[in-house]
């Protein structure tokens, strides 16, 4: 599907709406409120299924590359991304009934390649570029809503993606806010979003 986002007005997330959950708090004493990405939702509807587009600029945040706010699911909904241009960082979360982190795990996503949110799972959407902007879709129930409090309590996921002191170079840091924290993998993405999306509904 293409469409012309020119020509839409998006829903825009600005910094002072992620406020909670950036890493460099001395950095967003004097940060101006800028624009970070922008949501073009409801494009397409089918069978109760809502198809948006998120572009994610290329942009620092002080040391920590631009990402999403980040949200569990209300409910046992599940989502497909597919990444339309660029390269995505997904970070995936599960919470224990103690509302500790039982699990985490990475996936980095090229153009074409998807990935599915499973019920239960928070996520985060990471722009590892410096340079290239990134733009996703998704697929989605119509009657899924997103629980942020979470994300803005414990102010983040439970690592965050930053370039590292010293070496400059991309990593993983821990988010300190987190009691207990598991090591962090990674897995692969879909070579392409499945064709039968009834799992969505």
């Amino acid at each position: 599907m293409a469409f012309d986002l020119s020509q839409l007005t998006p829903d825009i997330r600005r910094l002072n709406d992620m406020r909670e959950v950036i890493y460099d708090k001395e950095w967003l004493k004097t940060a101006s409120d800028i624009e970070l990405y922008y949501m073009y939702r409801g494009l397409e509807e089918m069978d109760g299924l809502r198809y948006d587009i998120t572009v994610i600029p290329a942009k620092m945040l002080s040391a920590e590359f631009i990402k999403t706010k980040g949200h569990y699911h209300m409910g046992n909904w599940q989502e497909v991304y597919t990444v339309l241009e660029g390269t995505a960082i997904y970070l995936m979360q599960k919470k224990n009934n103690k509302k500790e982190i039982e699990d985490v795990y990475f996936v980095k996503a090229e153009k074409g390649e998807s990935i599915i949110i499973p019920s239960g799972w928070g996520h985060v959407t990471i722009n590892p570029s410096e340079t290239q902007e990134l733009k996703i879709c998704n697929w989605v129930s119509e009657d899924c809503e997103s629980d942020y409090s979470d994300f803005e309590r414990l102010q983040g996921a439970c690592y965050y993606y930053i370039l590292q002191p010293g070496s400059g170079q991309a990593g993983w840091i821990k988010n300190e806010n987190y009691k207990s924290v598991p090591p962090l993998r990674q897995e692969q993405p879909l070579k392409s979003a499945p064709k039968n999306l009834d799992f969505l509904r």
